[in-house]
């Protein structure tokens, strides 16, 4: 079963009505270690081993990095015992993280792995293919950065849990599992384990959660889908204009996947009781790269600053090493996401765009006119404009991530006029509308987004619960009438 869809909503009602019948805290915990267990076999049954192998082996990292130093010895001796308590705890710590990583990065880089290792007699390509259908498991990276973020905090001080069902219930609740948002255990586990009754706002936003969510996915994103996929399959053919559109289309695309992805799980949560970490905050109305990464994925750049950046040195060393931090930090966040040269490209692209800008922030600091641009409405306006140039640019390497497949497409960004037949069989006869057409409708859509933004943020308008209990079946009902014939996996299924 997939988010949204009609056995999911099933399933969904089913397991929330018995979480709330249900008046012990244990039992409610098992509930949901056995729900989700039951969503993941939906998915990837030959994987839920593993995913129960690693509970129980962070699960016991954690409690082995939180063992006292020995209090027997004499007292003469007791800060030599600390000192080998300290040196013993990171030697746990440096074993626990590497066996994540290393676990993520064998799974993901497996079609490498085979390459190298196949006999050169086989046909690497029949060797990989055959693996890749079942290679990599839903939801490693997200439950890999959840691990190694617990085990960092653990080591930081916080306490370990000794309640393994309470550290099972958090690492594989469903709504999350397969694409985050990444949560930390504590916060977590202090909503889980708070003895809460259902609570009627939670449930309507809840509900309202859903709804939008399923607009955004099924409605939204899947049929721009079906114009990035057209556009980027005929690439040969397609002129300039043709390729800025898809590139255009596709950050749109992204974005109305993903976080429709996370309303829902976190729309799920809320009828449970559980407030999940928001994501996404209208990352396309950013004025900074900086501000782009406080607002697109946020529990994932909240994670590289925490557990990479800060540890690098952040930004407490002068301006060459904040920069190179910075660079270090995007390129693997690249790394992360696939291994492949398009990826790295990506996560460079980022890592320039928030060098400069640290960079402009100190110009700017020691030279007012330069301060003064950019608080001025063309400042503004050009500070946005330049800001997600960078990111949908970056975008194309993100979704060609081969380098026959984006060179191909970079070459075409200037000056090239499309095959004759490309705008009459993908956009009239595929989509029934122009090029120009599709234009408008996407800045529409941005446009929506932008007035979405500013009536909550500036504005604070809010809809009240009457008015979402009433929308939510008509968004449910809209998005299912009016889905594409094919619904899309989740982009970052693959991640």
């Amino acid at each position: 079963m997939t988010l949204p869809s009609i056995l999911y909503g099933l399933f969904l009602l089913s397991v929330v009505g018995l979480y709330w019948a249900i008046e012990r805290r244990s039992v409610r915990i098992w509930l949901v270690i056995i729900a989700s267990i039951v969503f993941y076999t939906s998915l990837q049954v030959h994987y839920v081993p593993l995913m129960l192998v690693l509970v129980g082996l962070n699960f016991w990292l954690g409690r082995v990095l939180t063992m006292p130093a020995d209090w027997r010895v004499p007292n003469e001796q007791w800060q030599m015992a600390e000192q080998a308590s300290y040196r013993r705890r990171r030697y746990w710590l440096a074993l626990g993280i590497a066996l994540n990583v290393l676990l993520l990065l064998g799974f993901k880089y497996i079609e490498t792995w085979l390459r190298l290792l196949v006999p050169s007699g086989l046909n690497p390509e029949i060797a990989a293919g055959s693996w890749l259908a079942i290679a990599f498991p839903l939801g490693l990276s997200f439950f890999t950065f959840e691990c190694i973020a617990y085990l960092v905090d653990v080591y930081r001080g916080a306490p370990a849990t000794r309640n393994l069902p309470e550290f099972a219930a958090y690492k594989l609740y469903f709504p999350k599992l397969i694409s985050g948002p990444i949560t930390r255990f504590h916060a977590f586990n202090s909503q889980l384990t708070t003895e809460a009754s259902l609570n009627f706002n939670w449930a309507v936003e809840g509900l309202w959660l859903i709804g939008i969510g399923a607009i955004k996915k099924v409605l939204i994103a899947d049929h721009i889908g079906t114009l990035v996929n057209l556009s980027f399959d005929n690439l040969p053919r397609a002129g300039s204009w043709d390729v800025w559109l898809a590139i255009f289309a596709y950050g749109l695309q992204l974005y109305l996947d993903f976080s429709g992805y996370v309303d829902v799980a976190r729309g799920s949560a809320l009828l449970m009781g559980i407030n999940l970490p928001q994501n996404f905050n209208f990352p396309y109305l950013t004025t900074s790269i900086a501000d782009f990464w406080r607002r697109w994925h946020i529990t994932l750049g909240d994670w590289l600053r925490n557990y990479l950046y800060f540890p690098l040195g952040g930004s407490r060393q002068g301006l060459t090493r904040t920069a190179l931090n910075l660079m270090i930090v995007m390129l693997i966040a690249g790394v992360w996401h696939g291994n492949t040269w398009g990826f790295v490209i990506w996560g460079g692209i980022h890592g320039l765009a928030l060098v400069v800008h640290r960079v402009n922030h100190q110009l700017s600091e020691s030279w007012a006119p330069l301060q003064k641009f950019w608080t001025q409405p063309w400042g503004w306006l050009a500070a946005w404009g330049v800001t997600q140039f960078f990111v949908f640019f970056s975008w194309l390497f993100f979704r060609l991530p081969e380098p026959q497949q984006f060179s191909l497409a970079v070459q075409k960004l200037w000056g090239v006029s499309s095959d004759v037949q490309f705008a009459q069989k993908v956009y009239v006869e595929s989509l029934g509308l122009t090029a120009t057409q599709l234009w408008i409708l996407l800045w529409a859509l941005m446009g929506i987004m932008a007035l979405t933004g500013f009536a909550q943020h500036q504005l604070k308008l809010q809809l009240n619960w009457p008015v979402k209990l009433l929308l939510v079946p008509l968004l449910l009902f809209t998005a299912w009438q009016l889905a594409p014939s094919e619904t899309l996996s989740f982009i970052y299924f693959d991640f």
